[in-house]
């Protein structure tokens, strides 16, 4: 215990944990946001067909992978809690971070094989992508508290994801390059499939190793975690046990109880807009040929990270002079206004302004989220708890959200009336937020 204190806010500590950051975020970028949505809508288009026959139904290929990604958060929400509970009584999240950081990375490898013909495999290496992803980040956060001071955590939280959009930038910009040239990296149409669908399978691989080599480095310099003192009891029930447990405190912490509320309200719309823009992109714009739709999606997702650097920083900044509260308000107005352009966006010049404004406050409501969420906290050392309450809200949120775009969108026919919804949530959030600046002027 001395030894993690004596470490608590060194510079190698603090750079250690950012650094997972550039690891796992080229699943964000690679897989969530930018090549993947490209490959499996070109493997439709390639068939010719908009919707497959699976679990005795037919749906169209939006919706699925919508469906499909709320059913995996519902796993990640129920999963989330049950190993942060163990993680509390062994006191060695460290290694449920490494487990699920390599689940994610094998799953990414296994996207090699998906297909049409393969659908329930590769909608499976999908589902456990998102799922190591996911929890290996709610443990990695939970680790904030311990690691940094609260003076320190805007600043160390925001250079976080500022590593991760430059590391996935790198890892992107090669994938690009595989993708538009592939003959220049020996990949050559073979087997009835075109070079550019192969190079975005390579590209799957390329995310699997790299997400498991750079995570090295955090994982020898992260400590091992705290050891919950006592009996212990009910050790694998434990974790839905401490959610019933800060769900009490909360009573006794409202202004964080408040600011759980709007987090869980406007989190709702990012994380779906993160996770659906490019199908979005790819369905609803006027690109023309097959080639142009994906450069133009991927200079797309290359543009809002590019700006999310200099978003999440400008973000840390006007936290210190506005406050954290004020600058999230302002950030949630944003939004709105971004929701609507969205409704009518057209042609890719719309769609790549868009990605430029998105940039600008993707990051930055991302890393002043959890850092405010960290300063909040009461005086604790059971970090890991309450880490998964914040997590878990945010993905109960993201299942709501994802749902019910992928509702609308069927219901529809299209995915452009989703948006409006989104725009909603962050009102809300907003109004939200507001009772929170209230009560901490109080």
């Amino acid at each position: 215990m001395a030894q993690v204190l004596a470490m608590k806010g060194s510079k190698k500590l603090l750079n250690a944990w950012a650094f997972y950051d550039w690891a796992n975020s080229v699943y964000s970028l690679v897989i969530s946001s930018a090549v993947f949505p490209i490959f499996y809508g070109a493997l439709f288009r390639a068939a010719e067909i908009e919707k497959v026959t699976i679990f005795g139904g037919e749906i169209a290929r939006a919706p699925l992978i919508s469906y499909v990604t709320s059913l995996a958060f519902v796993f990640i929400a129920i999963v989330t809690p049950l190993f942060s509970g163990i993680a509390d009584y062994t006191g060695n999240k460290k290694v449920f971070l490494k487990f699920f950081c390599y689940l994610g990375a094998a799953s990414c490898i296994g996207l090699y094989w998906f297909s049409l013909e393969n659908i329930y495999f590769g909608l499976v290496c999908y589902f456990f992508g998102l799922v190591g992803f996911w929890v290996s980040f709610a443990i990695n956060n939970s680790y904030l508290p311990d690691i940094a001071y609260p003076e320190q955590q805007d600043g160390i939280s925001a250079k976080g994801f500022s590593l991760g959009y430059v590391g996935s930038v790198i890892l992107l910009v090669f994938n690009l390059a595989m993708v538009m040239q592939p003959a220049v990296f020996g990949i050559t149409d073979s087997g009835g499939e075109v070079a550019e669908i192969k190079a975005m399978k390579y590209s799957f691989i390329s995310v699997g190793i790299w997400w498991a080599l750079f995570s090295q480095y955090t994982f020898k310099h992260l400590p091992k975690g705290y050891k919950r003192e006592g009996e212990r009891t009910n050790v694998i029930l434990n974790g839905f046990k401490e959610l019933q447990s800060v769900w009490k405190q909360l009573g006794e912490e409202i202004r964080l109880k408040r600011y759980l509320g709007a987090f869980f309200v406007y989190s709702m719309a990012v994380q779906t807009i993160m996770l659906i823009a490019t199908y979005f992109g790819e369905e609803e714009i006027n690109w023309g040929t097959d080639g142009e739709r994906t450069t133009g999606l991927i200079i797309s997702i290359l543009v809002i990270q590019v700006v999310a650097i200099i978003g999440a920083t400008a973000t840390a900044r006007a936290s210190k002079v506005f406050g954290n509260v004020k600058t999230l308000i302002a950030i949630n107005g944003f939004w709105v206004l971004l929701c609507i352009y969205a409704f009518f966006l057209q042609t890719p010049m719309d769609f790549y302004i868009a990605a430029g404004l998105v940039g600008i406050v993707m990051g930055g409501i991302q890393a002043l989220s959890r850092s405010t969420y960290s300063k909040f906290l009461p005086e604790t050392t059971d970090t890991t708890s309450f880490f998964s309450f914040y997590d878990v809200a945010e993905k109960i949120g993201i299942i709501i959200g994802t749902f019910l775009y992928g509702v609308v969108a069927q219901l529809t026919g299209s995915m452009r009336n989703s948006t409006i919804f989104l725009g909603i949530f962050f009102l809300i959030g907003a109004v939200l937020l507001l009772r929170v600046e209230k009560q901490r002027s109080s």
